[in-house]
């Protein structure tokens, strides 16, 4: 049947089960809008405050499901408002399609009125990027950015689609979605049993967790080879909920801001097995010294990834799900309780601490565990909230932190957080912030108020921009050059002004009870906490030391 490229667009979405998109309209883009307004009982659309917006919660809803999110943006500034979104999604592997519209196909090149050559712009940050100059050519391409977001290593990719081209008609008849199977063509027999060779031969192994975890969904694969290798755990940001929190083999996160006992202890083991992390610069400290006693053995579906940041002694390419599979079934149980009674010990002697007298952000998020019992979604935007909510939470399960890891995006996590509630109703979702985050893109929490979201936003309000304050205390001699936020600005009246439910806390009791009655809401809360502008998040590894070197305040004080 014949149909128009906008009719081809909405289509081809239901085609791939696509359920909600996140966007704002403009001019370039109106032909597709006026044909989703006629599928509006079919797909359902959310109009955000700004494009970065719909572009974050695009993203929130596929890190929340593993689906592709997908948002929509005009032309010109509509595109170009995408971009840090789309960055964000490619840094930390997230599916998602991002559908634009451009001036006409005779109008692109002549600087016509809001035209950009979004494709050029996205290059670098997105898995691949489409023109559609011909309307012959739309479904399938659309067909093929689906694909390429959820194949192998997931990513971005974006659709720039001329306004003439959603006007024009071609034949289209429905196709049935390919399955795309886990990728395992170069995990061979070799590799593996040389792996297993190396596990047996270990008699201090240390397993390390990355996002790739959880994107493969191999949970069960990885606490399964927990058991057998009778290893310790640490993890990365991104691989929080990957292997349980609250499991006694678990160390903490690994890195600049990692626990000391999965720091010291990675420093000493003679065999790291890294499953779906790259080594990022955060997590290794000085790349010289990373774990330099030990062989690694690094399992990722990325080849590009082996040897980029760490040089190993063995790679396994494919899905990690599939590799570990491979390996439980020939890995015979280990026994290594000297080691981990070891490892028991650092965790006894080096636990994570805070000041317990005031309201503090680690206070806030064991009270948020405890009065959640473990189960919310918890999202974040990037600083100390967000090492925090990574250290005092105990996540149980995958996909239930979400933030950005790679691109540390300020003004990431409400528009993710709408997202992630959108995609689970049932599920209590809660975005920490700071102030300085929560002001890059508070307007969103208007978006949560139009769709009658009962989403938590917590602010741990510093009155300073916290992490850098927090560099230029340790590092920069005290010198505050543009962190301190002293202005007039009041978030309970920004709250209630967008049709939210405001509350202020500046005690421990006082958050015990705003936060229970945020719980009992139906609509968005928003609880401005107010703690220490000196509060840090400890421990800490000065950029370009070893992870060994990880010092707390104490450490501090006596130095």
């Amino acid at each position: 049947m014949q149909l128009t490229g906008a009719e081809i667009v909405i289509e081809c979405l239901k085609e791939q089960g696509v359920d909600t998109v996140f966007g704002y309209p403009g001019g370039a883009i109106l032909n597709v809008y006026d044909e989703l307004y006629k599928h509006r009982n079919e797909i359902k659309h959310v109009l955000t405050s700004h494009e970065q917006g719909a572009s974050h919660a695009a993203d929130g809803y596929a890190r929340s499901t593993g689906r592709t999110g997908v948002c929509f943006a005009t032309s010109g500034p509509g595109a170009t408002n995408l971009v840090t979104g789309i960055a964000t999604a490619y840094m930390d592997s997230v599916p998602m399609v991002a559908i634009t519209c451009n001036v006409g196909v005779n109008l692109l090149g002549k600087d016509s009125f809001q035209e950009i050559d979004i494709a050029g712009i996205t290059t670098p940050i997105t898995k691949h990027n489409f023109i559609v100059k011909d309307v012959n050519k739309l479904a399938d391409t659309i067909r093929r950015a689906f694909r390429i977001a959820r194949k192998g290593r997931p990513g971005p990719v974006l659709v720039d689609i001329p306004k003439d081209v959603t006007a024009a008609k071609a034949d289209f008849s429905s196709k049935p979605v390919e399955a795309i199977e886990r990728y395992t063509a170069d995990i061979t027999e070799e590799d593996v049993n040389a792996a297993i060779s190396m596990l047996q031969e270990a008699k201090r192994p240390y397993i390390f967790v990355g996002g790739g975890a959880v994107i493969s969904e191999a949970s069960e694969e990885l606490a399964e080879f927990a058991r057998k290798l009778d290893a310790p755990v640490c993890d990365t940001l991104m691989g929080k909920g990957a292997f349980d929190g609250g499991n006694a083999h678990y160390t903490g996160m690994l890195g600049m801001h990692g626990t000391k006992a999965s720091n010291l202890g990675v420093s000493e083991c003679d065999l790291l097995v890294a499953i779906g992390t790259r080594f990022s610069d955060r997590v290794i400290g000085n790349a010289k010294t990373f774990a330099k006693d030990a062989k690694i053995l690094q399992l990722d579906i990325d080849p590009v990834e082996v040897n980029k940041n760490i040089v190993v002694d063995l790679g396994i390419i494919g899905d990690v799900k599939e590799i570990l599979k491979r390996l439980n079934e020939k890995l015979k149980s280990q026994e290594h309780s000297q080691w981990l009674a070891h490892m028991m010990e650092y965790k006894e002697k080096y636990p994570l601490t805070y000041q317990k007298e005031g309201l503090t952000g680690p206070y806030m998020i064991e009270e948020i565990y405890r009065a959640t019992k473990g189960d919310a979604l918890m999202v974040t935007e990037v600083g100390q909230h967000q090492m925090w909510a990574a250290q005092y939470y105990k996540y149980k399960k995958p996909r239930t932190f979400i933030s950005s890891g790679g691109l540390g995006t300020m003004g990431y996590g409400l528009g993710a957080a709408i997202g992630a509630q959108i995609a689970n109703p049932d599920k209590q979702v809660i975005n920490i912030a700071g102030d300085g985050c929560f002001r890059m893109n508070m307007n969103e929490l208007a978006t949560a108020v139009r769709q009658k979201l009962p989403i938590i936003e917590v602010i741990m309000n510093n009155h300073v921009l916290g992490m850098v304050r927090q560099w230029q205390t340790l590092f920069y001699d005290e010198h505050y050059s543009a962190t301190v936020l002293q202005d007039q600005v009041d978030f309970v009246k920004v709250a209630e002004a967008m049709g939210a439910v405001g509350y202020r806390a500046t005690t421990q009791e006082e958050f015990q009870e705003a936060f229970a009655r945020a719980l009992e809401s139906k609509e968005p809360v928003v609880i401005d906490c107010i703690i220490d502008s000196d509060d840090k998040v400890w421990p800490m590894v000065a950029p370009g030391a070893s992870i060994s070197q990880s010092f707390s305040e104490e450490d501090l004080d006596k130095n």
